[in-house]
Protein backbone atom coordinates (compact mmCIF):
# COMPACT_ATOMS: atom_id res chain seq x y z
CA UNK A 1 0.00 0.00 0.00
CA UNK A 2 1.83 3.18 -1.38
CA UNK A 3 1.59 6.84 1.51
CA UNK A 4 -1.62 7.67 -0.59
CA UNK A 5 -3.37 4.77 -0.04
CA UNK A 6 -2.75 4.53 3.65
CA UNK A 7 -3.71 7.59 3.65
CA UNK A 8 -7.29 7.21 2.26
CA UNK A 9 -7.89 3.83 4.81
CA UNK A 10 -6.87 6.01 7.70
CA UNK A 11 -9.65 8.44 6.68
CA UNK A 12 -12.49 5.50 6.10
CA UNK A 13 -11.55 3.74 9.21
CA UNK A 14 -11.33 7.18 11.22
CA UNK A 15 -14.85 7.57 10.15
CA UNK A 16 -16.51 4.14 10.24
CA UNK A 17 -19.24 3.31 12.49
CA UNK A 18 -18.18 0.71 15.14
CA UNK A 19 -20.78 -1.10 16.67
CA UNK A 20 -20.71 -4.14 19.12
CA UNK A 21 -23.25 -7.15 18.95
CA UNK A 22 -24.33 -9.42 21.24
CA UNK A 23 -27.02 -12.22 20.97
CA UNK A 24 -28.86 -14.04 23.86
CA UNK A 25 -32.32 -16.06 24.32
CA UNK A 26 -35.60 -15.98 26.43
CA UNK A 27 -38.18 -18.55 26.61
CA UNK A 28 -41.17 -16.70 26.63
CA UNK A 29 -45.59 -17.08 25.11
CA UNK A 30 -47.47 -14.18 23.67
CA UNK A 31 -50.38 -14.73 21.46
CA UNK A 32 -51.70 -12.39 18.54
CA UNK A 33 -55.20 -11.61 19.17
CA UNK A 34 -56.19 -10.07 15.78
CA UNK A 35 -56.24 -13.52 14.41
CA UNK A 36 -59.15 -14.48 15.81
CA UNK A 37 -61.18 -11.75 15.15
CA UNK A 38 -59.98 -10.81 11.46
CA UNK A 39 -60.64 -13.14 8.29
CA UNK A 40 -57.67 -12.37 6.89
CA UNK A 41 -55.78 -14.14 9.47
CA UNK A 42 -58.23 -17.11 9.22
CA UNK A 43 -55.27 -19.19 7.70
CA UNK A 44 -53.67 -18.49 11.51
CA UNK A 45 -55.64 -18.68 13.75
CA UNK A 46 -53.63 -20.48 16.46
CA UNK A 47 -51.68 -17.69 16.67
CA UNK A 48 -54.83 -15.96 18.43
CA UNK A 49 -53.83 -18.38 21.56
CA UNK A 50 -51.05 -18.11 23.92
CA UNK A 51 -48.09 -20.37 22.41
CA UNK A 52 -44.50 -20.51 23.10
CA UNK A 53 -41.18 -19.36 21.58
CA UNK A 54 -37.47 -19.25 22.02
CA UNK A 55 -37.23 -15.60 21.45
CA UNK A 56 -33.70 -14.88 20.04
CA UNK A 57 -32.34 -11.41 20.61
CA UNK A 58 -29.37 -10.12 18.69
CA UNK A 59 -28.41 -6.50 19.92
CA UNK A 60 -26.00 -3.90 18.15
CA UNK A 61 -24.69 -0.80 19.93
CA UNK A 62 -21.88 1.73 18.83
CA UNK A 63 -19.08 2.04 20.57
CA UNK A 64 -16.64 4.96 20.59
CA UNK A 65 -13.07 3.44 22.01
CA UNK A 66 -12.94 5.92 24.59
CA UNK A 67 -13.58 6.15 28.42
CA UNK A 68 -17.72 5.71 27.15
CA UNK A 69 -16.81 2.50 25.08
CA UNK A 70 -18.28 -0.53 26.25
CA UNK A 71 -17.37 -4.61 26.85
CA UNK A 72 -19.81 -6.39 24.74
CA UNK A 73 -19.60 -8.95 27.54
CA UNK A 74 -20.88 -6.74 29.93
CA UNK A 75 -23.51 -5.61 27.53
CA UNK A 76 -24.58 -8.80 27.05
CA UNK A 77 -25.17 -9.53 30.84
CA UNK A 78 -26.70 -6.35 31.18
CA UNK A 79 -29.08 -6.94 28.67
CA UNK A 80 -29.97 -10.52 30.04
CA UNK A 81 -30.43 -9.13 33.46
CA UNK A 82 -33.16 -7.00 32.38
CA UNK A 83 -35.34 -10.27 31.83
CA UNK A 84 -34.19 -12.13 34.91
CA UNK A 85 -37.02 -11.01 37.27
CA UNK A 86 -40.01 -11.97 34.69
CA UNK A 87 -39.43 -15.91 35.83
CA UNK A 88 -38.13 -19.02 33.62
CA UNK A 89 -40.97 -17.83 30.70
CA UNK A 90 -41.64 -14.34 29.93
CA UNK A 91 -45.16 -13.89 29.32
CA UNK A 92 -45.80 -11.38 26.75
CA UNK A 93 -49.15 -11.20 26.46
CA UNK A 94 -49.90 -9.45 22.97
CA UNK A 95 -46.09 -8.33 22.31
CA UNK A 96 -44.95 -8.94 18.44
CA UNK A 97 -41.25 -8.75 17.58
CA UNK A 98 -41.36 -5.23 17.49
CA UNK A 99 -42.51 -4.27 20.88
CA UNK A 100 -40.30 -6.65 22.46
CA UNK A 101 -37.49 -5.01 20.26
CA UNK A 102 -39.00 -1.41 21.15
CA UNK A 103 -38.96 -2.11 25.21
CA UNK A 104 -35.41 -3.46 25.07
CA UNK A 105 -34.59 -0.30 23.00
CA UNK A 106 -35.79 2.40 25.78
CA UNK A 107 -34.04 0.56 28.67
CA UNK A 108 -30.60 0.57 26.03
CA UNK A 109 -31.22 4.24 25.64
CA UNK A 110 -31.80 5.34 28.92
CA UNK A 111 -28.14 3.10 30.33
CA UNK A 112 -25.96 4.14 27.25
CA UNK A 113 -27.57 7.32 25.49
CA UNK A 114 -26.64 9.04 22.00
CA UNK A 115 -25.96 5.78 20.34
CA UNK A 116 -27.24 4.48 17.19
CA UNK A 117 -28.44 0.59 18.13
CA UNK A 118 -30.27 -1.74 15.97
CA UNK A 119 -32.09 -4.79 17.68
CA UNK A 120 -33.82 -8.00 15.81
CA UNK A 121 -36.18 -10.14 18.00
CA UNK A 122 -37.01 -13.96 15.99
CA UNK A 123 -39.53 -16.26 17.24
CA UNK A 124 -36.98 -19.75 17.57
CA UNK A 125 -34.91 -17.64 15.19
CA UNK A 126 -36.95 -18.46 12.26
CA UNK A 127 -38.69 -15.12 11.61
CA UNK A 128 -38.44 -11.84 12.95
CA UNK A 129 -37.69 -8.10 13.04
CA UNK A 130 -34.98 -5.95 12.65
CA UNK A 131 -35.58 -2.59 14.33
CA UNK A 132 -32.82 0.05 13.48
CA UNK A 133 -32.84 2.95 16.23
CA UNK A 134 -30.55 5.72 14.50
CA UNK A 135 -30.29 8.67 15.64
CA UNK A 136 -30.75 11.04 12.36
CA UNK A 137 -32.56 10.56 9.50
CA UNK A 138 -31.30 11.94 6.02
CA UNK A 139 -33.81 13.90 4.32
CA UNK A 140 -36.63 12.11 2.30
CA UNK A 141 -35.94 14.31 -0.92
CA UNK A 142 -38.49 13.19 -3.61
CA UNK A 143 -37.52 14.74 -6.96
CA UNK A 144 -40.22 13.74 -9.73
Amino acid sequence: MNQEQREVANRVMAKAQRQIWVTFRKEGIHKYPAALTDPGLADVQFLGYPHRHQFHFRVWIDVFHNDRDLEFIQFKRWCESLYNGHGAVLSLDHKSCEMMADDLYIQIAQRHPGRVVHIEVSEDGENGALIKYELTKPLNNIVI
